[in-house]
């Protein structure tokens, strides 16, 4: 198939035509007019004193110009117009005039020629049946009125009805074709809004899963060398090590189980987010954004901060906590946001920072809340605990925070430690 529809190898419709049906049904009007034609020329050609071949000639060619109506159907009506008055071409005239109505032609030419058609039909039925002295002149004016009428406003009204109709089914064919392109486009926003939505939701589950466990994986490789260190010399302490690991792993383990909880309610979250989009003509959360977002509430917070540095000092990290202002009820997705930021920070000073002092610093501010996490140098006594590093954590914690609008800072200090710092707007 080409793109016109036509089967290849095979001619299109011939010269003006659309469609070989038209063609077909134009070519066989175009001969029984000039048959007509023909046969009211032998008439014409007696009443005119021409040879019966002349006027018979004369009526077929111009009977056959209703084969050109599609292409010049002005043309064709005043060649019907201009043969009146030799009483042939009457299926020249209807047709002329129905095709002439129904085509793109200006209203004014229409109206023009329809008027002209109609006279000229008039005057000649009156001159033709005035002769007859035993006609009333009346019943005269009234037959050439009527076949006048007849012959020339049906064909108009049902042409205009036809052209009307014509030009109403291609508007909706526009539409339905405009229809169709604007949901095609739709649908590859769709598929694009839905590889971004898989994309977020992979981040967002890494991010979590590393927040998650990073923090507490480390604290067990820090307790357990520890532990190893003094299992023979101090008993006690080994045993307080060793019970510290057992928390710290239990505390993961209830995290994973939370986040995974999440997860797996995310189809239900799924379909409230897309019955949502449905009412309010929205585009469909994506299912990571709302299992987080609806998990948050459960997330930790900045009460937990307390906690979370006693945890690294129990891990034998020298930490200290500084809060400047009055705290206040901030939003849950912020309070977990600077509690990971905290989280992560403490987890690189387990890592990349063993035996060096560690400030925390939290700041309430008007309008916003900022955390400063600062470790100094090494003291190069401490062990290095060996663990493993991906590269994610300062990523993760500068997303978090560009996520609500905030701003990220991290980078290493001029006395040879390391600084992060984050400041969230709580509005």
């Amino acid at each position: 198939m080409t793109s016109t529809g036509e089967v290849e190898g095979r001619a299109g419709p011939p010269l003006w035509w659309a469609r070989r049906r038209e063609a077909a049904g134009d070519v066989v009007l175009g001969g029984v007019s000039a048959v007509e034609c023909a046969w009211e020329g032998v008439s014409f050609a007696a009443e005119a004193g021409l040879p019966t071949a002349v006027g018979v000639l004369f009526g077929f060619v111009v009977g056959a110009t209703l084969v050109l109506r599609r292409r010049w159907p002005i043309a064709v009506v005043l060649v019907g117009i201009a043969v009146s008055p030799a009483a042939m071409g009457f299926l020249l005239a209807v047709v002329g005039m129905y095709t002439l109505a129904s085509s793109e032609v200006p209203r004014r030419i229409t109206a023009t020629l329809a008027s002209m058609s109609l006279a000229a039909t008039f005057v000649v039925m009156y001159l033709r049946t005035r002769g007859d002295v035993e006609a009333d002149p009346t019943l005269v004016v009234v037959l050439s009125v009527f076949v006048a009428v007849a012959l020339t406003v049906p064909p108009v009204l049902f042409g205009l009805y036809i052209g009307a109709r014509r030009r109403l089914m291609e508007s909706l064919q526009e539409r339905a074709d405009s229809l169709e392109r604007e949901l095609s486009l739709l649908a590859d926003r769709a598929e694009e809004r839905a590889e971004w939505a898989r994309t977020e939701e992979r981040t967002r589950i890494a991010r979590e899963m590393h927040d998650v466990v990073a923090h507490r994986v480390s604290l067990m490789v820090v307790h357990a060398a520890a532990l190893e260190a003094v299992a023979v010399k101090d008993p006690a302490r080994a045993a307080k090590n060793a019970a510290l690991v057992g928390d710290m792993g239990r505390q993961a383990l209830t995290e994973l189980r939370e986040m995974l909880g999440v997860l797996r309610s995310a189809p239900k979250a799924d379909r409230a987010a897309v019955a949502a989009a449905a009412v309010h003509r929205a585009p469909a959360v994506p299912v990571a954004v709302a299992a987080f977002a609806g998990g948050a509430e459960d997330g930790p917070s900045l009460e937990e901060l307390e906690v979370l540095v006693g945890q690294s000092r129990a891990a034998g990290m020298a930490v200290e906590m500084l809060v400047h202002g009055e705290g206040a009820a901030y939003a849950a997705e912020v309070e977990q946001t600077a509690y990971r930021v905290v989280q992560e920070a403490l987890t690189n000073c387990h890592k990349h920072a063993p035996g060096a002092r560690v400030v925390v610093r939290l700041a309430h501010r008007s309008g916003e809340v900022a955390m400063q996490v600062e470790n100094g140098p090494c003291d190069g006594k401490a062990a290095e605990p060996g663990l493993p590093s991906g590269g994610n954590g300062l990523v993760g914690m500068r997303e978090r925070v560009l996520g609500l609008g905030g701003v990220f800072v991290s980078g290493p200090t001029d006395a040879g430690g390391f600084r992060v710092s984050a400041v969230l707007p709580v509005r």
